[in-house]
Protein backbone atom coordinates (compact mmCIF):
# COMPACT_ATOMS: atom_id res chain seq x y z
CA UNK A 1 0.00 0.00 0.00
CA UNK A 2 2.95 2.32 -0.53
CA UNK A 3 0.81 3.94 -3.24
CA UNK A 4 -1.39 5.34 -0.45
CA UNK A 5 1.52 7.55 0.55
CA UNK A 6 2.43 8.50 -3.02
CA UNK A 7 -1.13 9.35 -4.02
CA UNK A 8 -2.34 11.02 -0.82
CA UNK A 9 -3.25 14.68 -1.14
CA UNK A 10 -2.88 15.64 2.53
CA UNK A 11 -0.37 13.77 4.70
CA UNK A 12 0.33 13.92 8.44
CA UNK A 13 3.71 12.53 9.56
CA UNK A 14 4.29 11.81 13.25
CA UNK A 15 7.87 11.64 14.51
CA UNK A 16 8.67 9.76 17.71
CA UNK A 17 11.10 11.04 20.34
CA UNK A 18 13.35 8.01 19.87
CA UNK A 19 14.02 9.17 16.29
CA UNK A 20 14.55 12.84 16.99
CA UNK A 21 16.85 12.54 19.99
CA UNK A 22 19.94 10.49 20.74
CA UNK A 23 19.18 8.03 23.55
CA UNK A 24 22.64 8.50 25.09
CA UNK A 25 23.06 12.26 24.94
CA UNK A 26 19.51 13.55 24.55
CA UNK A 27 20.70 15.81 21.73
CA UNK A 28 18.74 16.41 18.54
CA UNK A 29 19.49 13.93 15.75
CA UNK A 30 19.98 16.67 13.18
CA UNK A 31 21.24 14.49 10.33
CA UNK A 32 18.12 12.35 10.52
CA UNK A 33 15.84 15.40 10.69
CA UNK A 34 17.47 16.91 7.61
CA UNK A 35 16.84 13.69 5.68
CA UNK A 36 13.19 13.63 6.77
CA UNK A 37 12.68 17.24 5.70
CA UNK A 38 14.21 16.36 2.33
CA UNK A 39 11.46 13.72 1.99
CA UNK A 40 8.84 16.29 2.96
CA UNK A 41 10.20 18.76 0.41
CA UNK A 42 10.13 16.12 -2.32
CA UNK A 43 6.50 15.29 -1.55
CA UNK A 44 5.57 18.96 -1.43
CA UNK A 45 7.17 19.44 -4.86
CA UNK A 46 4.76 16.91 -6.38
CA UNK A 47 1.77 18.73 -4.93
CA UNK A 48 1.13 16.99 -1.61
CA UNK A 49 0.21 18.98 1.50
CA UNK A 50 2.41 18.00 4.44
CA UNK A 51 2.06 18.35 8.22
CA UNK A 52 4.43 17.13 10.92
CA UNK A 53 3.43 16.09 14.43
CA UNK A 54 6.68 16.09 16.37
CA UNK A 55 7.63 14.64 19.72
CA UNK A 56 10.97 15.46 21.33
CA UNK A 57 10.43 18.71 23.25
CA UNK A 58 10.52 17.09 26.68
CA UNK A 59 13.52 14.89 25.93
CA UNK A 60 15.45 17.89 24.59
CA UNK A 61 14.40 20.10 27.48
CA UNK A 62 15.23 17.63 30.23
CA UNK A 63 18.82 17.51 28.98
CA UNK A 64 19.09 21.30 28.94
CA UNK A 65 17.69 21.50 32.48
CA UNK A 66 19.91 18.60 33.65
CA UNK A 67 16.93 16.63 34.98
CA UNK A 68 17.68 13.15 36.28
CA UNK A 69 16.84 10.10 34.14
CA UNK A 70 13.55 8.32 34.77
CA UNK A 71 9.95 9.41 35.08
CA UNK A 72 9.39 13.13 35.50
CA UNK A 73 6.84 14.86 37.69
CA UNK A 74 4.14 16.74 35.79
CA UNK A 75 5.65 20.14 36.58
CA UNK A 76 9.10 18.88 35.52
CA UNK A 77 7.68 17.64 32.21
CA UNK A 78 6.01 20.99 31.64
CA UNK A 79 9.23 22.86 32.40
CA UNK A 80 11.23 20.57 30.11
CA UNK A 81 8.67 21.04 27.32
CA UNK A 82 8.87 24.83 27.66
CA UNK A 83 12.65 24.74 27.17
CA UNK A 84 12.81 21.95 24.60
CA UNK A 85 10.09 23.34 22.36
CA UNK A 86 12.19 26.40 21.55
CA UNK A 87 15.10 24.33 20.31
CA UNK A 88 12.82 21.97 18.42
CA UNK A 89 10.97 24.77 16.65
CA UNK A 90 14.25 26.50 15.77
CA UNK A 91 15.64 23.31 14.23
CA UNK A 92 12.55 22.79 12.09
CA UNK A 93 12.53 26.42 11.01
CA UNK A 94 16.19 26.38 10.02
CA UNK A 95 16.02 23.12 8.08
CA UNK A 96 12.70 23.83 6.35
CA UNK A 97 13.80 27.32 5.34
CA UNK A 98 16.74 25.79 3.46
CA UNK A 99 14.12 24.30 1.12
CA UNK A 100 12.22 27.58 0.86
CA UNK A 101 9.36 26.62 3.21
CA UNK A 102 7.93 28.61 6.07
CA UNK A 103 7.60 26.66 9.31
CA UNK A 104 4.54 27.15 11.50
CA UNK A 105 4.49 25.98 15.12
CA UNK A 106 1.11 24.85 16.48
CA UNK A 107 0.71 23.66 20.08
CA UNK A 108 -2.56 21.87 20.84
CA UNK A 109 -4.30 20.51 23.90
CA UNK A 110 -6.96 17.81 24.02
CA UNK A 111 -9.67 20.47 24.31
CA UNK A 112 -8.57 22.03 21.02
CA UNK A 113 -9.72 18.94 19.12
CA UNK A 114 -12.69 18.06 21.32
CA UNK A 115 -14.42 21.41 21.87
CA UNK A 116 -16.06 22.34 18.57
CA UNK A 117 -15.31 26.07 18.52
CA UNK A 118 -11.64 25.54 19.22
CA UNK A 119 -11.67 22.60 16.82
CA UNK A 120 -12.93 24.83 14.00
CA UNK A 121 -10.36 27.52 14.83
CA UNK A 122 -7.50 25.00 14.75
CA UNK A 123 -8.82 23.40 11.56
CA UNK A 124 -9.16 26.78 9.86
CA UNK A 125 -5.69 27.92 10.93
CA UNK A 126 -4.01 24.76 9.64
CA UNK A 127 -5.95 24.90 6.37
CA UNK A 128 -4.87 28.53 5.88
CA UNK A 129 -1.23 27.67 6.57
CA UNK A 130 -1.34 24.87 4.01
CA UNK A 131 -2.97 27.16 1.47
CA UNK A 132 -0.18 29.69 2.01
CA UNK A 133 2.50 27.05 1.50
CA UNK A 134 3.72 26.69 5.08
CA UNK A 135 4.54 23.38 6.77
CA UNK A 136 2.72 23.14 10.13
CA UNK A 137 4.77 21.49 12.88
CA UNK A 138 2.40 20.37 15.62
CA UNK A 139 2.97 19.19 19.17
CA UNK A 140 0.93 18.79 22.30
CA UNK A 141 1.04 21.88 24.49
CA UNK A 142 2.73 20.06 27.37
CA UNK A 143 3.51 23.31 29.17
CA UNK A 144 -0.14 24.04 29.99
CA UNK A 145 -1.95 20.71 29.57
CA UNK A 146 -2.66 18.96 32.87
CA UNK A 147 -2.76 15.22 33.31
CA UNK A 148 -6.56 15.32 33.13
CA UNK A 149 -6.76 17.17 29.80
CA UNK A 150 -3.92 15.81 27.75
CA UNK A 151 -3.38 13.17 25.11
CA UNK A 152 -0.31 11.81 26.85
CA UNK A 153 1.19 10.68 23.55
CA UNK A 154 1.58 12.12 20.08
CA UNK A 155 0.25 9.05 18.27
CA UNK A 156 -3.32 9.87 19.22
CA UNK A 157 -2.69 13.59 18.78
CA UNK A 158 -1.52 12.91 15.23
CA UNK A 159 -4.62 10.84 14.54
CA UNK A 160 -6.89 13.59 15.88
CA UNK A 161 -5.09 16.14 13.74
CA UNK A 162 -5.42 13.90 10.66
CA UNK A 163 -9.15 13.58 11.29
CA UNK A 164 -9.56 17.28 12.05
CA UNK A 165 -7.90 18.45 8.83
CA UNK A 166 -9.41 15.66 6.66
CA UNK A 167 -6.03 14.15 5.82
CA UNK A 168 -6.13 11.00 3.73
CA UNK A 169 -2.87 9.51 5.03
CA UNK A 170 -1.16 9.34 8.43
CA UNK A 171 2.34 7.93 8.93
CA UNK A 172 3.62 7.09 12.42
CA UNK A 173 7.41 6.96 12.33
CA UNK A 174 8.91 5.24 15.35
CA UNK A 175 11.48 2.59 16.27
CA UNK A 176 9.30 -0.35 15.19
CA UNK A 177 8.42 -1.48 11.67
CA UNK A 178 4.78 -2.26 12.31
CA UNK A 179 2.45 -4.59 14.15
CA UNK A 180 3.36 -8.19 14.95
CA UNK A 181 1.17 -11.04 16.14
CA UNK A 182 3.32 -11.10 19.30
CA UNK A 183 6.28 -9.06 20.61
CA UNK A 184 8.87 -9.16 17.78
CA UNK A 185 11.55 -10.79 19.95
CA UNK A 186 9.36 -13.82 20.61
CA UNK A 187 9.98 -16.76 18.23
CA UNK A 188 7.13 -17.24 15.80
CA UNK A 189 5.95 -13.60 15.90
CA UNK A 190 4.66 -12.64 12.45
CA UNK A 191 4.67 -9.20 10.92
CA UNK A 192 1.31 -7.92 9.61
CA UNK A 193 1.64 -5.96 6.37
CA UNK A 194 -1.99 -4.82 6.32
CA UNK A 195 -4.85 -4.57 8.79
CA UNK A 196 -8.26 -4.17 7.19
CA UNK A 197 -10.22 -4.08 10.46
CA UNK A 198 -9.23 -3.31 14.04
CA UNK A 199 -10.65 -6.27 15.95
CA UNK A 200 -10.20 -7.27 19.62
CA UNK A 201 -7.60 -9.75 18.38
CA UNK A 202 -5.63 -6.93 16.74
CA UNK A 203 -5.83 -4.84 19.90
CA UNK A 204 -4.60 -7.79 21.97
CA UNK A 205 -1.39 -7.90 19.90
CA UNK A 206 -0.32 -4.45 21.14
CA UNK A 207 2.41 -3.97 23.76
CA UNK A 208 3.74 -1.06 25.76
CA UNK A 209 6.32 1.64 25.06
CA UNK A 210 9.88 0.36 24.87
CA UNK A 211 11.81 3.65 25.14
CA UNK A 212 12.20 5.83 28.25
CA UNK A 213 11.74 8.84 25.98
CA UNK A 214 8.44 7.55 24.56
CA UNK A 215 5.02 7.91 26.14
CA UNK A 216 3.29 5.80 23.54
CA UNK A 217 3.57 2.18 22.55
CA UNK A 218 1.79 -0.16 20.19
CA UNK A 219 -1.40 0.23 22.23
CA UNK A 220 -1.49 3.94 21.52
CA UNK A 221 -0.70 3.30 17.86
CA UNK A 222 -3.65 0.94 17.54
CA UNK A 223 -5.85 3.56 19.24
CA UNK A 224 -4.51 6.11 16.77
CA UNK A 225 -5.27 3.76 13.87
CA UNK A 226 -8.88 3.49 14.98
CA UNK A 227 -9.23 7.30 15.13
CA UNK A 228 -7.48 7.85 11.80
CA UNK A 229 -9.27 5.16 9.80
CA UNK A 230 -12.67 6.17 11.15
CA UNK A 231 -11.79 9.69 9.97
CA UNK A 232 -11.07 8.41 6.47
CA UNK A 233 -7.25 8.28 6.56
CA UNK A 234 -5.07 5.28 5.78
CA UNK A 235 -2.39 4.89 8.43
CA UNK A 236 1.07 3.33 8.41
CA UNK A 237 3.29 2.30 11.31
CA UNK A 238 6.88 2.30 10.07
CA UNK A 239 10.42 2.16 11.38
CA UNK A 240 11.87 5.59 10.77
CA UNK A 241 15.42 5.03 11.94
CA UNK A 242 16.92 4.95 8.45
CA UNK A 243 17.56 8.20 6.61
CA UNK A 244 14.77 9.31 4.25
CA UNK A 245 12.11 7.17 5.95
CA UNK A 246 9.19 8.40 3.84
CA UNK A 247 10.98 7.54 0.61
CA UNK A 248 11.74 4.12 2.09
CA UNK A 249 8.01 3.51 2.64
CA UNK A 250 7.27 4.53 -0.95
CA UNK A 251 9.97 2.12 -2.13
CA UNK A 252 8.35 -0.77 -0.27
CA UNK A 253 10.01 -0.82 3.15
CA UNK A 254 8.25 -3.10 5.61
CA UNK A 255 5.51 -1.43 7.62
CA UNK A 256 1.92 -2.05 8.66
CA UNK A 257 -0.89 -0.28 6.82
CA UNK A 258 -4.32 0.21 8.40
CA UNK A 259 -7.00 0.66 5.76
CA UNK A 260 -9.64 3.39 5.91
CA UNK A 261 -13.13 2.39 4.82
CA UNK A 262 -14.27 5.77 3.55
CA UNK A 263 -12.88 9.10 2.40
CA UNK A 264 -12.10 11.92 4.87
CA UNK A 265 -14.98 14.02 3.52
CA UNK A 266 -17.48 11.14 3.80
CA UNK A 267 -16.36 10.37 7.35
CA UNK A 268 -16.60 14.00 8.41
CA UNK A 269 -20.07 14.39 6.94
CA UNK A 270 -21.23 11.17 8.58
CA UNK A 271 -20.04 12.60 11.90
CA UNK A 272 -21.95 15.84 11.32
CA UNK A 273 -25.19 14.16 10.24
CA UNK A 274 -25.26 11.36 12.79
CA UNK A 275 -23.29 12.31 15.88
CA UNK A 276 -24.11 15.93 16.68
CA UNK A 277 -27.27 17.35 18.23
CA UNK A 278 -28.82 20.24 16.33
CA UNK A 279 -29.01 23.36 18.49
CA UNK A 280 -30.83 25.67 16.09
CA UNK A 281 -32.56 26.14 12.76
CA UNK A 282 -31.64 28.26 9.76
CA UNK A 283 -34.32 28.94 7.15
CA UNK A 284 -33.14 29.81 3.64
CA UNK A 285 -34.70 31.08 0.43
CA UNK A 286 -35.17 29.20 -2.84
CA UNK A 287 -31.97 30.57 -4.36
CA UNK A 288 -29.91 29.31 -1.46
CA UNK A 289 -31.58 25.88 -1.70
CA UNK A 290 -30.51 25.61 -5.33
CA UNK A 291 -26.98 26.71 -4.44
CA UNK A 292 -26.68 23.98 -1.79
CA UNK A 293 -27.98 21.38 -4.25
CA UNK A 294 -25.18 22.42 -6.62
CA UNK A 295 -22.60 21.79 -3.89
CA UNK A 296 -22.12 25.41 -2.81
CA UNK A 297 -21.67 26.78 0.70
CA UNK A 298 -24.48 28.55 2.55
CA UNK A 299 -23.99 32.33 2.47
CA UNK A 300 -25.63 34.85 4.81
CA UNK A 301 -27.50 36.47 1.90
CA UNK A 302 -29.74 33.43 1.44
CA UNK A 303 -30.89 33.23 5.07
CA UNK A 304 -34.39 34.43 5.96
CA UNK A 305 -34.76 33.32 9.59
CA UNK A 306 -32.76 32.05 12.58
CA UNK A 307 -34.18 30.01 15.45
CA UNK A 308 -32.53 28.74 18.60
CA UNK A 309 -29.49 29.69 20.65
CA UNK A 310 -26.24 28.28 19.30
CA UNK A 311 -22.56 29.13 19.19
CA UNK A 312 -19.88 29.05 16.56
CA UNK A 313 -19.16 25.46 15.60
CA UNK A 314 -22.50 24.08 16.80
CA UNK A 315 -24.63 21.88 14.58
CA UNK A 316 -27.75 23.46 13.09
CA UNK A 317 -30.61 22.30 10.88
CA UNK A 318 -31.18 24.02 7.53
CA UNK A 319 -34.78 24.27 6.29
CA UNK A 320 -36.44 25.66 3.18
CA UNK A 321 -39.28 28.18 3.15
CA UNK A 322 -41.86 25.39 3.61
CA UNK A 323 -40.13 24.10 6.74
CA UNK A 324 -38.65 20.98 5.15
CA UNK A 325 -35.25 19.95 6.49
CA UNK A 326 -32.79 19.94 3.61
CA UNK A 327 -29.42 19.88 5.35
CA UNK A 328 -27.44 19.91 8.57
CA UNK A 329 -24.13 21.65 9.19
CA UNK A 330 -21.73 23.44 11.51
CA UNK A 331 -22.40 27.16 11.83
CA UNK A 332 -19.46 29.53 11.41
CA UNK A 333 -21.29 32.12 13.53
CA UNK A 334 -23.23 32.26 16.77
CA UNK A 335 -26.99 32.67 16.56
CA UNK A 336 -26.74 36.34 17.60
CA UNK A 337 -24.18 37.15 14.92
CA UNK A 338 -26.10 35.08 12.38
CA UNK A 339 -29.21 37.18 12.98
CA UNK A 340 -27.17 40.33 12.43
CA UNK A 341 -25.74 39.33 9.06
CA UNK A 342 -28.56 37.21 7.61
CA UNK A 343 -29.88 38.57 4.34
CA UNK A 344 -26.69 40.56 3.76
CA UNK A 345 -23.88 39.91 1.34
CA UNK A 346 -20.64 38.48 2.72
CA UNK A 347 -18.62 41.66 2.11
CA UNK A 348 -20.87 43.49 4.59
CA UNK A 349 -20.00 41.12 7.46
CA UNK A 350 -17.11 43.14 8.87
CA UNK A 351 -19.09 46.37 8.91
CA UNK A 352 -22.08 44.70 10.59
CA UNK A 353 -20.16 42.69 13.21
CA UNK A 354 -17.09 44.81 13.76
CA UNK A 355 -14.73 42.00 12.83
CA UNK A 356 -13.78 40.13 9.67
CA UNK A 357 -15.44 36.73 9.78
CA UNK A 358 -15.90 33.98 7.26
CA UNK A 359 -17.68 34.53 3.97
CA UNK A 360 -19.85 31.45 4.53
CA UNK A 361 -22.45 30.83 7.21
CA UNK A 362 -21.85 27.10 6.70
CA UNK A 363 -18.95 25.96 4.53
CA UNK A 364 -19.77 23.17 2.10
CA UNK A 365 -17.24 20.88 3.85
CA UNK A 366 -19.26 21.32 7.04
CA UNK A 367 -22.65 20.78 5.37
CA UNK A 368 -24.55 17.54 4.76
CA UNK A 369 -27.57 17.51 2.46
CA UNK A 370 -30.48 15.36 3.56
CA UNK A 371 -31.22 12.57 1.15
CA UNK A 372 -34.64 12.86 -0.57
Amino acid sequence: MSTDLKNAQRVVVKIGSALLTDSETGKLNRTWLQALVADVARMRARGQEMMIVSSGAISLGRRALKLAPGKLKLEESQAAAAVGQIGLAHAFQEILSAYGFSCAQILLTLEDTEERRRYLNARSTIATLLKLGAVPVINENDTVATSEIRYGDNDRLAARVASMVSADCLVLLSDVDGLYTAPPHIPGAEHLAEVTEITPEIEAMAGDAASIYSRGGMKTKIAAARIATEGGAHMAIANGRALHPLKAIEDGARCTWFAAHSTPVASRKRWISGSLKSLGTITIDAGAVKALERGRSLLPAGITAIEGDFGRGDAVTVRDARGHEIARGLSAYSSDDARTIMGHSSHETEELLGYSGRAEMIHRDDLVLKKP
